[in-house]
């Protein structure tokens, strides 16, 4: 009977409460070997002792502490990146949903400065509204708007602020680095800040013609051959300079001579345009008479040189002529230019030019109006919006030499 208590006794397990915590090895190694062994402790001593000494966070994956918190942190951060990647996508696809609607109906991009709208609400940015309006100048036909084909004029049209100021907060890309930055603040980005923006070598002046990277600039001016040059080689750059400046200088002195004539009358006019009689109607602008110097005379202007169809081009050009209407017994050597007036916003370049009017030539030449961009003085963008109004605007000086 002894025997077989005492065998008994060296079968049965020790209470829960004497079991010491496994270690994290410990447990794992335990549930993989003793696979047997825990089936008959359940068994034995219930269902809450099969999981004894294994901490609590350990229960539920069956991981380490320090792993399970590992991947929980993972997930969380990789879930936090795919939803910022999913919110920064719907941004742009935003963005660029807002920028189509709002963009011009002619040029397909956003405004720079004006938007404008016909009655119907179609958008069209300032430079193509004006081009619009002087094309239908250039052809004789009311202008329209391209979408809806209703007229549009500067009576009709209105502006659009909201679209403006929506516009302006739209990102858009630079020209020089393809970064986007807010709309109204590209400009300055790529006129100041842009390190890929154009920039001349500081040695321009004599001779360099290097044109890189604003970034670049100062790794290309330690290196530059020009400072080194001598007197000589330079020479040349230093003349071409200093034909610019005589000639600049030369104009000034000019006017500042003229200044000092007895004889200096000015007039605020006006330019209204016309069409001739001809088979191809040509159209010319035309200011009523004035009076000066006791003579009538009239400023003519043409567009193109009267090119046969002007609106076909992208190149537009004033030219004008003064002409005079009365007969003169002397002549008349007379110096003119054209200048923005009080009741003009026209934007032109000094240009003076001279005419000897006698009795058989009592029409000057056509001269350029020399507006300020464009190649050789001639703006294009700025004659479209002359042309776009109902007349143009200016003031005429004139100078008359004493013989």
């Amino acid at each position: 009977m002894s025997t077989v208590e005492s065998s008994t006794a060296a079968v049965q397990q020790p209470p829960s409460s004497t079991l010491p915590l496994l270690g994290d090895n410990q447990v794992v190694m335990q549930a993989s070997t003793s696979s047997g062994g825990s089936a008959s402790s359940s068994s034995s001593g219930g269902g809450g002792n099969s999981v004894v000494g294994v901490p609590l966070d350990t229960q539920s994956s069956g991981e380490p502490p320090a792993k399970k918190q590992l991947l929980d942190s993972g997930a969380t951060s990789s879930s936090s990146l795919s939803s910022a990647a999913a919110a920064s996508g719907m941004h742009e696809k935003l963005a660029h949903r807002i920028s189509n609607a709002l963009c011009c109906a002619v040029c397909l991009d956003l405004p720079k400065t004006a938007m404008y709208q016909c009655q119907m609400g179609h958008l069209m940015c300032a430079a193509c509204f004006t081009h619009l309006l002087a094309d239908g100048r250039l052809r004789d036909q009311i202008a329209t708007c391209p979408n809806c084909r209703v007229e549009i004029s500067k009576s009709t049209a209105s502006r659009n602020l909201a679209v403006e100021k929506a516009a302006s907060e739209l990102p858009s890309e630079c020209q020089f680095c393809n970064k986007e930055f807010p709309y109204k603040s590209l400009e300055r980005h790529e006129q100041h800040e842009c390190q890929e923006r154009p920039t001349k070598c500081k040695y321009h002046r004599i001779g360099c013609q290097w044109r890189g990277p604003f970034h670049e600039t100062n790794e290309h001016e330690r290196n530059c051959l020009h400072p080194q040059k001598s007197g000589y080689e330079v020479m040349s750059a230093l003349e071409a300079h200093d034909d610019r400046i005589k000639e600049e200088k030369k104009m000034f002195n000019t006017l500042i001579d003229l200044l000092s004539y007895e004889k200096i009358i000015f007039n605020d006019l006006q330019m209204k345009p016309y069409r001739t009689d001809e088979y191809v109607h040509k159209l010319f602008y035309e200011t009523a008479r004035f009076s000066a110097f006791n003579q009538q005379w009239v400023v003519k202007a043409r567009i193109n040189n009267s090119q046969r169809d002007p609106h076909q081009s992208n190149e537009r050009t004033i030219t004008y002529q003064l002409i005079l209407k009365t007969k003169t017994s002397t002549p008349m050597s007379i110096h003119f230019f054209a200048l923005k007036g009080p009741f003009s916003d026209m934007k032109v370049s000094t240009q003076i030019y001279k005419h000897e009017f006698t009795e058989t030539s009592t029409e000057s030449e056509y001269y350029v109006l020399p507006l300020p961009d464009g190649i050789g003085g001639t703006g294009s963008s700025e004659c479209n919006r002359m042309l776009a109004n109902k007349g143009i605007n200016f003031r005429l000086l004139m100078f008359l030499l004493n013989k």
